[in-house]
């Protein structure tokens, strides 16, 4: 899996000035995880997200408002959830280097996924618990993974949960070949969206969430190839 990862990564670069091996084409796939989950919970948890926390922000005013189609509580859980997820990545931070965090953290992230699949079998997803247990969750492992890809510092590729900046560089900007990751990643989350709606009309949230565990797993099994020194044993 590691050479693919490396010529998708090399793909994304001018030639030859790709300086982060795999690591873009990680990133990328996270990106459609992001997607992924946040549609399932959009349409599954009553419009919460738990990786794009500028929609619950908005949402939060919509709630506050008095639209009754928002839930405050949903939208403050979801963005609590996420801001500890990244506050714990800045605590590995201090004692890991980076490719052995994203390691590290991808594997959390897939545990934390596998038990919302546990709860999404076991009890449903309808009831006040079983929706704040899937959206503590999934929006502590999305902060995770956000932080960890902040710090990568990959042109383009920083912020795995929106596409908002990405957009406006692509259309604003010379292309040159950066034009080729901003598509990508615009494509990824695209692409992490339509697949998990499709799977939550047809089948439900279990189906999404086992391909979203899947997806992390490949990710981890990649990052751990890369892993600098001594963590490859």
């Amino acid at each position: 899996m590691n050479r693919p990862a490396h010529w998708f990564s090399d793909a994304l670069f001018p030639r030859g000035t790709n300086e982060h091996g795999p690591l873009p084409a990680l990133l990328v796939m996270l990106m459609v995880s992001s997607g992924l989950v946040d549609a399932i919970t959009f349409l599954g948890l009553n419009r919460v997200f738990v990786a794009n926390m500028t929609g619950n922000v908005v949402f939060s005013g919509f709630a506050i408002a008095g639209d009754p189609r928002h839930q405050l509580w949903a939208h403050l859980l979801a963005l609590a959830a996420f801001a500890a997820g990244a506050w714990s990545e800045g605590r590995v931070a201090r004692v890991q280097e980076a490719r052995r965090r994203l390691f590290h953290l991808t594997v959390t992230h897939a545990l934390l996924v596998a038990a919302a699949l546990a709860v999404v079998l076991l009890a449903g997803v309808r009831g006040t618990g079983p929706e704040a247990a899937l959206i503590v969750l999934l929006g502590y492992g999305m902060g995770m993974q956000n932080a960890v890809a902040l710090r990568m510092a990959v042109p383009d590729l920083v912020n795995i949960t929106v596409v908002t900046s990405i957009v406006t560089r692509l259309v604003s900007q010379a292309p040159a070949q950066a034009w080729r990751r901003r598509a990508c990643a615009i494509a990824a989350m695209f692409a992490g969206g339509i697949m998990g709606a499709a799977l939550y009309l047809v089948a439900g949230m279990a189906a999404p969430l086992a391909v979203d565990l899947l997806l992390l797993v490949l990710i981890a099994y990649v990052a751990r190839d890369v892993l600098p020194g001594p963590a490859r044993a």
